[in-house]
């Protein structure tokens, strides 16, 4: 490790490397309970998520020499797709491992941006281990979804755009959180504005270790979860001292929560994915601040299968 750490400046020169690169995703009003709050749609980002912000800040400033071995990535679909896209567009091989159970949609969106497909058991193999091992043997960049500081100041341009389209900072900000990419980068860009991520129910671990102080590991029995971006077993000490030092907190969101969100979501006119409803969830539930705090709500992704869609929508 080199010691280096996130940071507000690094989220800014982030934000020059993307800029015209990565689309700059509309910032939605609405109203819940009488109160009117704002809707950040990454879920309208290339790629369906987030992910191509951190993802294309980290490649574009590999050296010649990285950028001819190619990347190695771990992911269940978001990040993939997102290092797919920005590899393709650099003219970079990319090798992603994902879970064999992954959603379909993910699974064939990165394979149409050319990338290369190892598919693992999530319940019984080791992404982070067979990553490793692959970039080793290829003598590939591995390029991680969360434990990065290129690619959390990445995703941190997220937060500098919201300030942009909003014309100030917000009280609040809300976002869903795996590995802590997201939040870190988050709080990173919008230091005076209150972080409060979500998290699935038996996978808040971030919200668990903060008010711990200390990080903790999801159990092994862990509940199982429609949110497939947010089932990171351990987050990483990069996120997790970015979003301490921030003051951040989380609160946890059941299945039946998200499931009503991505249906709320879709009456405003947006496919949201389970993983990418969660602080939306969190509001609808009542489990935010019950106060006038201007708040901003990030959606961070769309892609879910079209039958499991279908059947959410259903309930409803």
């Amino acid at each position: 490790m080199s010691g280096k750490v996130p940071s507000f400046q690094g989220v800014v020169a982030a934000a020059a490397r993307v800029k015209n690169v990565v689309s700059e995703t509309p910032l939605l009003p609405f109203e819940v309970r009488g109160r009117r709050h704002w809707l950040k749609a990454e879920s309208l980002q290339q790629g369906g998520a987030f992910k191509y912000r951190g993802a294309y800040n980290r490649l574009v400033q590999m050296t010649p020499a990285q950028h001819g071995a190619g990347v190695v990535a771990f992911s269940s679909g978001n990040h993939a797709q997102g290092v797919a896209r920005a590899a393709k567009l650099l003219g970079m091989r990319a090798l992603i491992v994902m879970p064999s159970n992954a959603p379909a949609v993910k699974v064939e969106g990165t394979r149409a941006l050319g990338a290369e497909i190892y598919s693992y058991d999530r319940y019984r193999q080791s992404r982070e281990v067979i990553a490793a091992e692959l970039a080793a043997e290829r003598q590939a960049v591995l390029v991680p979804s969360f434990d990065d500081v290129d690619v959390i100041e990445g995703q941190g341009t997220i937060g500098l755009e919201i300030a942009r389209q909003l014309g100030r900072v917000p009280g609040r900000v809300v976002m869903p959180c795996g590995g802590g990419g997201l939040s870190a980068g988050i709080a990173l860009a919008l230091p005076d504005s209150e972080i409060i991520f979500a998290e699935p129910e038996g996978w808040d671990d971030m919200g668990r270790g903060l008010a711990a102080g200390a990080i903790v590991e999801v159990p092994a029995d862990a509940p199982a979860t429609a949110c497939d971006a947010l089932q990171t077993r351990r987050v990483a000490d990069l996120t997790f001292d970015a979003l301490q030092a921030a003051g951040a907190r989380g609160v946890a969101i059941s299945e039946a929560e998200h499931r009503a969100a991505m249906r709320f979501a879709f009456g405003l006119g947006l496919v949201v994915e389970p993983g990418g409803s969660v602080a939306l969830a969190a509001l609808l539930a009542g489990k935010l601040p019950d106060d006038d705090v201007e708040t901003v709500i990030v959606c961070s992704g769309s892609n879910v299968d079209p039958a499991a869609f279908a059947a959410v929508l259903a309930e409803g």
